[in-house]
């Protein structure tokens, strides 16, 4: 029971830490943006500065974009190798070391839906729990 407990704690802390970071990341956005049109409004139109702020972050987005959907390949499995019975949290946390920009996404995305819907926190809570009161003991 301990156990169970302690790996909801740590995705708990996991999805507070990428909310956290999510909002840094929109308040460094909205900052940056202000700083561009600033910059862009010495030497352009309020207008031509606005399309200057468009067009900066559009790269930006080019760019992040590229950055995630580029392929992994994954390390050679060496064959006859075990499978390794990692846990979901553990699972998790690798999937998120090899594609972090997607892992932050994904995260943002869930957060988004439970902050919206709070009886999904409640059903996935329940879901967890049944599913590990239902293991036999080993």
């Amino acid at each position: 029971m301990n156990l169970e407990f302690l790996n909801i704690r740590r995705i708990l802390r996991l999805a507070a830490a990428i909310a956290a970071v999510a909002a840094a990341a929109a308040v460094v956005v909205v900052a940056a943006s202000y700083a561009v049109y600033a910059l862009a409004l010495t030497w352009l139109t309020p207008a031509a500065a606005a399309a200057a702020v468009a067009g900066v972050f559009a790269v930006i987005a080019v760019v992040v974009a590229w950055v995630v959907a580029r392929p992994v390949t994954p390390p050679p499995k060496k064959p006859g190798a075990p499978q390794d019975d990692a846990t979901l949290a553990d699972r998790l946390i690798g999937m998120a070391k090899e594609r972090p920009l997607m892992a932050l996404g994904a995260a943002a995305a869930a957060t988004f839906v439970l902050i919206r819907n709070p009886a999904v926190v409640t059903a996935v809570v329940s879901a967890f729990m049944a599913g590990n009161a239902s293991k036999p003991e080993k």
